[in-house]
């Protein structure tokens, strides 16, 4: 059996997290570990962790750090990262074992947005045919990578935003184009439904230009926030 690491970052997610984690118990009892790092949370949310994970871990915010913190305890054969807000489908360790089986090293899920606007549908399909041609997931995807090229890599880069971005860069330069796996993950159209979808997805596609051409990080973050 392919052993699963699941890191999950977290930072103010009591409202959410409970169905995520609750998701994952069968995987637990399959022998497959959960990891949540939180991030500096004022809410319940590390509480909730620690009833419905293996490890519950406290770590200085901010996504790539905490994934990292994560990383370095874990005892899994294989890393997958997974938001907060996002539920992994029932056949996903099945569905990675078996991408690994065929020599995959790493990899992602297709997701879908859950959420009331219909554009969600089209930004999900957008999203997955996009990784496809590319080769590059965003984490919403639950990106995933066997632990030791993980490490041999040096892990997610220690920047503020765009670490998913960076480290699909870095493991197709290493091992190749990712296993894009059509089980799919649905991951919370929150962040659409808050601040309106088109200027959300006019907003990343910007940001993501922007990172490619070189831009500071620090400075996309806070324009982002």
């Amino acid at each position: 059996m392919t052993r699963l690491s699941i890191v999950v970052p977290a930072l103010e997610e009591a409202a959410f997290i409970t169905e995520t984690l609750a998701a994952l118990q069968p995987l637990r009892a399959q022998g497959h570990e959960v990891i949540v790092v939180d991030g500096g949370s004022r809410d319940a949310t590390l509480l909730i962790a620690r009833l419905l994970s293996d490890r519950a871990l406290a770590a200085r915010r901010g996504r790539a750090v905490q994934m990292n913190a994560g990383a370095r305890v874990a005892t899994g054969d294989v890393l997958l990262f997974l938001h907060a807000d996002s539920l992994l489908p029932s056949d996903a360790a099945d569905a990675i074992e078996r991408a690994v089986a065929a020599g995959a090293l790493w990899g992602r899920f297709d997701v879908i947005i859950r959420g009331r606007p219909w554009i969600l549908k089209l930004v999900a399909s957008m999203m997955n045919a996009r990784s496809r041609l590319t080769g590059i997931a965003t984490g919403d995807q639950g990106i995933f990578v066997e632990r030791a090229l993980f490490e041999r890599i040096g892990g997610f880069k220690a920047i503020p935003i765009m670490e998913d971005i960076a480290l699909c860069t870095t493991l197709k330069r290493a091992a190749g184009r990712p296993a894009c796996l059509r089980s799919r993950i649905a991951t919370s159209g929150r962040r659409w439904e808050t601040h309106g979808p088109w200027r959300t997805i006019l907003t990343m596609w910007r940001m993501r230009f922007a990172f490619a051409l070189g831009a500071d990080p620090a400075r996309l973050v806070r324009q982002y926030r």
